[in-house]
């Protein structure tokens, strides 16, 4: 199947279909427009069903073509010539073709579709990975081997005081240049390099929840300003994300309950990480205690439940370095993302019993896996039980045969 393009220097549409193994372009001088594309369309479906059913007459379609002049002069050698006017062509289209442009291009067509956190994410990726990578190779061109050794190159690069980036940020990088290739290879017709490279194994992630013990002594210690904030951190699970662009209007005091519909990345307001996140939480005592008393800081102040003096949202940074890590030097705790207080409350509604089902549903998790596979393991350093729930339930209701009971 062809396609219709579009010059980068003209703005010129253009067809570009395969004709007996060889890459074929014919220019035309017609502006890239709806109409236009769609009358290109047309003939270029005539074009790849005359090709299938052996019928096509390229001078018919394209008579003023080059291969045709080619084909004439050549006398039987018309496929090394058609090739070397392939060729030629190719070298004028090659600014659109290397990978630079045809990334450029990718980005700009589907970047309406994602988050702008995610625009950043990929922009910072092209511009700094991929880019200079691959970014004057002709994106057809690309092979399995230079990707394998682009790989390899970034668990080197130096990143701060550590060498070589991290398997997870390596796969992300990688999946961009995946997608790319994947569409480059659709529409100019050829395999993708990509095939059998898997991407790179992640070691589990760093789960390092707090104990019961340590949220009570780190809430106990915590600036005052702030104790209603990380109170709800500690006993919601909520995301840094969710918590500092949660706003009032998702704060339901009569139903008791959270509503994550927003959140706050890099400083702008987004819809949630996924359609799962987007979810109900249920206010237990402490958390319906710590926001009635928010009511009274920020009610009137800001839309934000959690805010600045001149009514902005929180910059995480900004809280990690001033009251996060402070706190934790201060009570002589070891060092760990704010993050941990998301799994500090999986672990917590576990230890105490809760229904996996719902625990999950609280997360925004689309099911139980992640409970059972991260989460479940701390549980037994929390209860200190091990195993003396079950012995308790079989001890109070199973009596052996043979013996009387007490």
């Amino acid at each position: 199947m062809g396609s219709i393009r579009t010059r980068k220097d003209t703005g010129m549409l253009f067809f570009d279909f395969r004709y007996k193994g060889v890459r074929c372009r014919e220019l035309t001088t017609l502006p890239d427009t709806t109409r236009n594309r769609q009358r290109m369309e047309k003939v270029l479906h005539e074009i790849d069903a005359k090709i299938s059913l052996d019928q096509f007459d390229y001078g018919s379609y394209f008579p003023n073509s080059p291969y045709l002049a080619t084909l004439n002069k050549g006398q039987g050698r018309g496929p090394e010539l058609i090739q070397e006017v392939a060729i030629e062509q190719a070298e004028s289209l090659s600014p659109a073709e290397t990978f630079s442009n045809f990334a450029e291009e990718w980005f700009e067509e589907n970047s309406v579709s994602w988050k702008r956190s995610y625009r950043a994410t990929l922009r910072l990726t092209l511009d700094k990975y991929l880019k200079p990578a691959f970014g004057e190779i002709e994106v057809s061109r690309i092979t399995k081997g230079e990707i394998l050794k682009f790989r390899s190159s970034l668990a080197k690069v130096q990143n701060g005081n550590k060498t070589g980036l991290s398997p997870d940020r390596i796969n992300h990088i990688m999946t961009p240049m995946r997608m790319i290739l994947d569409e480059a290879a659709d529409r100019f017709k050829f395999t993708i390099p990509f095939t059998g490279i898997k991407p790179l194994k992640v070691p589990r992630s760093d789960v390092d929840p707090f104990t019961l013990d340590e949220v009570n002594v780190f809430l106990a210690k915590v600036r005052k300003d702030f104790l209603n904030y990380y109170t709800v951190r500690f006993f919601t699970g909520m995301r840094t994300s969710e918590i500092d662009g949660l706003k009032w209007e998702y704060v339901n005091f009569e139903r008791r309950q959270i509503y994550i519909r927003e959140t706050i990345v890099h400083g702008f307001e987004e819809t949630t990480k996924t359609l799962g996140s987007s979810r109900t939480i249920e206010m237990s005592d402490l958390v319906f205690k710590a926001l009635s008393e928010q009511l009274t800081v920020t009610g009137k102040l800001s839309k934000f439940v959690f805010c600045t003096g001149d009514k902005t949202p929180f910059s995480y940074r900004n809280i990690s370095k001033r009251v996060w890590y402070p706190t934790l030097r201060l009570l002589g705790l070891k060092p760990r993302r704010p993050y941990q207080t998301r799994h500090t409350t999986a672990t917590l509604w576990l230890a105490a019993g809760e229904n996996p089902e719902w625990i999950a549903r609280q997360m925004g998790h689309a099911n139980t896996q992640m409970l059972f596979t991260v989460y479940s393991r701390f549980v037994p350093n929390l209860t200190r039980k091990d195993g003396s729930a079950f012995e308790k339930l079989i001890t109070e209701n199973i009596t052996l045969k043979g013996e009387t009971p007490c």
